[in-house]
């Protein structure tokens, strides 16, 4: 599931997005092969933001911790509408500003490439409606380069059938938690997150080996009351830990009653400092 303004970023300039509201049911007639002149066309020249679980498989298919993966293959960028942090792909230094992962033979990360990618020539959007009974309005689009062939091939799909065969349905799940949290900063206008809120957020949607370090390595277990079946999980699953990532980050950063307080002595005495804090600055005023 793709946010408007992140599938637009994801885009190249002369793209052409059909402006037609498209439902699951809605026909698609497209086919890529490397039969078809125009293959890996769209493969360079563009922008594409890489949500949590895009930067996971990319990087676990390439052996790559958080750190490496970033230092070679992605670059910094602040979203429009958000103003929040995210990585991109990195494109080649060539003429064409190649993707780093193509070649004529096609994709060499194909089972794992970015869920932007899955969908191609599709989009998904997820608009904020106030409505709606679950207040997001999703729907597809279509999208058209002057030079895709694709569409000339004579295969027929709905759209849900083409997610499906693309195995979108998964990165819309791991990715669902991180794209609620830009949908909830976009309502806020281009307000700007505290510094300190915006790394956090950066650090923990883009690095995961910084956040088992955090859950595992500190107080975070004892402040939080996690059922202890779900911790263990965490220990084992990476996808368990990225969806309780985007959890703690809504609580984190909007105060969201997304977890529980644990009821010990060292939560208490964070929170009799806190308002000796907040008793002393109020004195001073």
């Amino acid at each position: 599931m793709e946010d408007l303004d992140i599938i637009k970023k994801s885009q190249k300039k002369n793209d052409k997005v059909i402006p037609v509201k498209l439902t699951a049911d809605s026909k698609l007639k497209f086919r890529c092969h490397k039969g078809v002149k125009c293959f890996t066309a769209c493969c360079h020249n563009v922008s594409i933001v890489l949500p949590p679980y895009d930067i996971l498989r990319l990087r676990r298919r390439l052996g790559l911790s958080s750190a490496e993966f970033y230092e070679k293959y992605a670059q910094l960028e602040v979203l429009d509408k958000t103003l929040l942090p995210v990585l991109t792909l990195k494109m080649q230094d060539d003429e064409k500003r190649s993707c780093p992962f193509v070649t004529p033979d096609g994709c060499t990360v194909y089972e794992d490439r970015p869920n932007i990618c899955r969908y191609y020539p599709v989009g998904m959007a997820s608009l904020r409606k106030q409505d709606t009974e679950t207040g997001k309005d999703e729907f597809y689009f279509m999208v058209k380069e002057d030079h895709c062939l694709g569409f000339e091939e004579d295969t027929v799909w709905t759209m849900a059938e083409w997610r499906a065969d693309q195995r979108a349905d998964l990165y819309d799940e791991m990715n669902r938690g991180w794209m609620e949290i830009l949908i909830k900063k976009k309502s806020f206008g281009l307000n700007e997150l505290p510094e300190k809120k915006n790394e956090i957020f950066f650090k923990v949607s883009t690095d995961l080996d910084y956040f088992r370090m955090f859950v595992f390595e500190s107080s975070f277990l004892n402040i939080y009351d996690i059922p202890p079946e779900q911790v263990e999980k965490m220990r084992n699953s990476d996808e368990e830990l990225l969806k309780f990532s985007y959890e703690w980050l809504k609580h984190a950063l909007f105060a969201e009653e997304t977890l529980e307080l644990s009821d010990n002595e060292e939560v208490a005495a964070r929170k009799e400092k806190i308002v000796a804090k907040f008793a002393a600055k109020s004195g001073k005023k």
